[in-house]
């Protein structure tokens, strides 16, 4: 059974910084593109950033130029390093892989994390 497992959300004031985590374990046979969503209060879930196989970046305008993505291929991880953080970043972030379940790779669903809040105070 895969799983993703965010972490490293938090209270954080104007301005400041935080790194989210999220590693997948499990039964995996590889990974593909991953990504970050988030839910403010309120409003619907929204893409953030996403980062294929090969390490390209792609980021939402709310986002670029303070957010950065990457991830670690050996551990199954992507990471989500946030700076000068504002008060509409508050919500809950989740991450999401396709995710191999078979050895022919023919088989690569989607899978979410359970989240991680994040709080920005003014």
């Amino acid at each position: 059974q895969v799983q993703l497992v965010e972490s490293g959300g938090g209270l954080v004031q104007t301005g400041g910084s935080l790194r989210l985590s999220c590693a997948a374990s499990g039964r995996i046979f590889g990974v593909k593109d991953m990504a970050w969503y988030r839910q403010a209060p309120g409003k619907e879930r929204e893409w953030a950033a996403g980062i294929n196989t090969g390490g390209e970046p792609k980021y939402a305008d709310s986002v670029k130029g303070r957010f950065t993505i990457s991830r670690d291929n050996a551990k199954n991880t992507v990471y989500l390093q946030m700076k000068s953080l504002q008060p509409d970043d508050t919500g809950v972030y989740y991450c999401t892989a396709a995710i191999c379940t078979t050895w022919t790779g023919q088989y690569c669903p989607d899978f979410w994390g359970q989240g991680t809040q994040v709080t920005v105070s003014s």
